[in-house]
């Protein structure tokens, strides 16, 4: 076990554990829903992060071999998120243990990313977990960002890739109605009016019409 220090005092974390000791705080303060945290969400809050180390790099703060540990970390938990996403893999929630539901308006969240991305950037450089010296969750990964901004940031990247998935099954949809369109052409049926009988239609035109209301809401 190492120990890992914060202003509230210290925390024995297992020496593999690739969280640190705001994460396991969170697990340990707040109610366990029994849910993970989406997949987007983790890999939008990395992209996330990556922009921002990004910058700071740029903008000299952040020096090279910081910064290019803190970016291939980045790059290999996208990776492994990436994995958890096309069902290959779910190891990123070994890393990922705060629960969607927490105080804090995602605090919790912003520093279990930022402490997997130290002790991964760690680990690149041939340093144990823990060792905040040489890549720090806050001081380094976290540089110039508030959790104010991150997590709205991550949310709205997220909720980007959700939409990307909602319109491609809007668009199966409405191609399977459109070829029932075409079975159903010869069908012929009663319009209805309320609860009218009304001039005839196609079983077909109806299921055209099904097909042109979920492209108008695509």
């Amino acid at each position: 076990m190492r120990i890992e220090k914060d202003s509230l005092g210290e925390i024995q974390i297992p020496d593999d554990a690739v969280y640190g000791i705001h994460s396991l705080r969170s697990v340990n303060n707040f109610p366990k829903s029994g849910e993970k945290i989406n997949p987007y969400l983790i890999k939008a809050y990395l992209q996330v992060k990556m922009a921002a180390s990004e910058t700071n790099y740029k903008c000299g703060i952040l020096f090279k071999e910081k910064y290019d540990a803190i970016d291939e970390a980045i790059r290999l938990l996208i990776n492994e998120t990436d994995d958890c996403i096309n069902g290959s893999s779910e190891s990123i929630y070994d890393k990922i243990i705060v629960d969607p539901y927490q105080g804090g308006a995602g605090t919790s969240l912003n520093m279990n990313v930022n402490e997997i991305i130290s002790n991964t950037a760690l680990k690149i450089l041939r340093k144990q977990y823990g060792d905040y010296s040489a890549v720090h969750p806050l001081d380094d990964v976290n540089l110039s960002q508030s959790t104010n901004d991150t997590y709205p940031t991550s949310l709205r990247i997220a909720s980007i890739y959700l939409l990307r998935e909602l319109a491609d099954s809007f668009s199966h949809l409405q191609n399977v109605l459109q070829k029932k369109e075409k079975e159903f052409r010869n069908v012929l049926k009663l319009g209805r009016t309320q609860f009218q009988d009304a001039v005839p239609i196609t079983l077909g035109q109806e299921f055209g019409a099904y097909a042109q209301a979920i492209a108008r809401d695509r």
